[in-house]
C-alpha cells in the first residue's frame, strides 16, 4: 500500500492528472456545450445536427498520429513540443470561437470548431503516447485512473458548468473562460519531465507509417486482439444504450434521471475508475481484465431487475451506482491494456488505432439497440447485454499470446 501511496502522489501523477484535465475540455465545446449556444439562438435544428460532423477527427486521428511520432519540434522534446503546439492551437482557435455569431457566421463557427476538434484530437494523440512512456507498466493502472479523473472533471467544467455559466455571462464569455483554462496545460507542458522514449524515433515517413501497422498486424492472435478490443465494453454500451427512454418508460422523471445519472452516477464512475486502477496495480493487467470483465458484465443484472420491478426507486440509484461503478473499474483495466500493447517506437499511432477500434463499440453495438428493445422487450434486451460478456472473456484466453510480438520491425 505504500508503494501505491507512493506512485499516487508521485509527480508524474500529477502531471497525468493536469494532463488529463486539459485533454477534456475541448471535447464539450465542440459538442453540447456548442449545440447550446446555438440552441439558445434558436439556430435551426438541421444546422445544429450537421455540426455533429465537426466531431470526425476524433475518429480519425490515427491518420496524421505518425507524422508525431516521426518529426520532434524543436522546443521541448518530442512529446511536450507537440503537446504544447496543439494547446497552442486550442486556445486560438477557441477564442475565434468565441467571437464567431452561429446566426451570422455559420460556416466560420463550424470550421473554427473543426480546427478545435483537430488540435483536441491531436493534443489527446500525443498525451496518450507521452503517458504510456512515462510511466512505468506498474503505474499504467493509477496512470489510466488519474488521467480519466482529469478527463472528466474537465468535462464536468466545460460541460455542466459552462451551461450554468451561460445564464449569468455572455457565451463569448464562456468560451474566453474555457480558452483560459488551457493554460493550465501549457504551464505544465513547460515544466514537465520529458519522457523515455526519444531513442525510438522512426527514420522516416515511411517507417513513422507503415511500420507501427505492421508491428501490430504482425501481433499473435491479431484477429482476436481486435476482436476483444470491440467486444469488451459492448455490454456496456448496450446496457447504457437506451437508459434514458427505458427509465421514463418505467415512469422517472427527467430531474429523477438527470440527478442521479449526472450526479451520483459520475461519483460512482471516478471511485471505480480510481479503485479500478489500485487495484489492477496490485493483481496486474490479466486479473484485472478478467475480474472486471465480468463484474460490469453482471452490473447489467440490475438493469434486469430494474425492468422487473419497474419504478423503484432505491433499485434505480442502485443499478446506476452499481453500473457506473464497475464500468469505471473496467475502464482503468481496458486503458492500461491498451497502454501495454504500444510499441514504444510508435506509441501514439498505435495508441490512435487502438482507441480507432474502440469507437467501433459504440457504433456497432448502438445500432440494434432500439429494434432489439422495440421488438423484445426491456427485459430480454438487458439479458441479451449481460450475455455480451461472454464473447470478451473467452477471447481473453489469448491474452498471453498477445502480449507477445511475432516479428521484429
Amino acid at each position: 500500500m505504500t508503494t501505491i501511496r507512493r506512485i499516487i502522489l508521485s509527480q508524474r501523477m500529477l502531471v497525468v492528472l493536469i494532463l488529463g484535465f486539459s485533454s477534456g475540455i475541448p471535447l464539450a465545446l465542440v459538442g453540447g456545450t456548442l449545440q447550446a449556444w446555438m440552441a439558445s439562438l434558436k439556430v435551426d435544428l438541421t444546422v445544429i445536427g450537421v455540426f455533429s460532423l465537426v466531431g470526425l477527427p476524433y475518429t480519425l486521428k490515427f491518420l496524421w498520429a505518425p507524422i508525431m511520432d516521426r518529426y520532434v519540434p524543436p522546443f521541448l522534446g518530442r512529446r511536450r513540443g507537440w503537446i504544447l503546439i496543439s494547446q497552442i492551437a486550442l486556445i486560438l482557435t477557441l477564442i475565434g470561437m468565441s467571437f464567431c455569431d452561429p446566426i451570422q457566421s455559420p460556416a466560420l463557427l463550424a470550421l473554427l470548431a473543426f480546427l478545435v476538434a483537430f488540435s483536441s484530437a491531436s493534443q489527446d494523440i500525443v498525451i496518450d503516447a507521452y503517458k504510456t512512456e512515462l510511466l512505468d507498466k506498474s503505474e499504467y493502472g493509477v496512470g489510466a485512473a488519474t488521467a480519466n479523473l482529469g478527463y472528466r472533471l474537465a468535462m464536468l467544467f466545460s460541460g455542466a458548468f459552462a451551461l450554468i455559466l451561460s445564464d449569468h455571462v455572455s457565451w463569448q464569455a464562456v468560451y474566453l473562460l474555457m480558452a483560459g483554462t488551457m493554460s493550465v496545460g501549457v504551464v505544465t507542458s513547460l515544466f514537465a519531465p520529458e519522457s523515455s522514449a526519444t531513442a525510438t524515433i522512426p527514420k522516416s515517413l515511411k517507417e513513422a507509417i507503415v511500420d507501427p501497422f505492421l508491428d501490430f498486424f504482425k501481433r499473435k492472435k491479431v484477429l482476436d486482439l481486435i476482436l476483444f478490443i470491440i467486444f469488451y465494453k459492448m455490454d456496456v454500451v448496450v446496457a447504457i444504450a437506451l437508459m434514458t427512454p427505458f427509465m421514463m418508460d418505467l415512469g422517472f422523471t427527467k430531474t429523477d434521471i438527470g440527478a442521479v445519472t449526472k450526479g451520483f452516477g459520475l461519483i460512482a464512475t471516478l471511485a471505480g475508475t480510481f479503485i479500478g486502477g489500485v487495484w489492477l496495480s496490485r493483481i496486474g493487467i490479466k486479473r484485472s481484465l478478467w475480474l472486471f470483465g465480468i463484474l460490469q458484465g453482471i452490473s447489467g443484472t440490475c438493469f434486469y431487475l430494474l425492468s422487473k420491478m419497474g419504478h423503484n426507486y432505491p433499485m434505480m440509484v442502485t443499478t446506476i451506482a452499481a453500473e457506473n461503478f464497475f464500468s469505471g473499474m473496467g475502464n482503468a483495466a481496458y486503458a492500461a491494456f491498451l497502454m501495454s500493447l504500444c510499441n514504444p517506437k510508435f506509441t501514439a499511432t498505435q495508441f490512435a488505432l487502438l482507441t480507432s477500434l474502440m469507437a467501433l463499440t459504440r457504433t456497432l453495438a448502438g445500432a440494434p439497440t432500439g429494434w432489439l428493445a422495440k421488438n423484445f422487450g426491456w427485459e430480454t434486451y438487458f439479458i441479451i447485454s449481460i450475455l455480451l460478456m461472454i464473447p470478451s472473456l473467452l477471447l481473453l484466453t489469448r491474452f498471453d499470446a498477445w502480449m507477445k510480438r511475432a516479428t521484429k520491425i
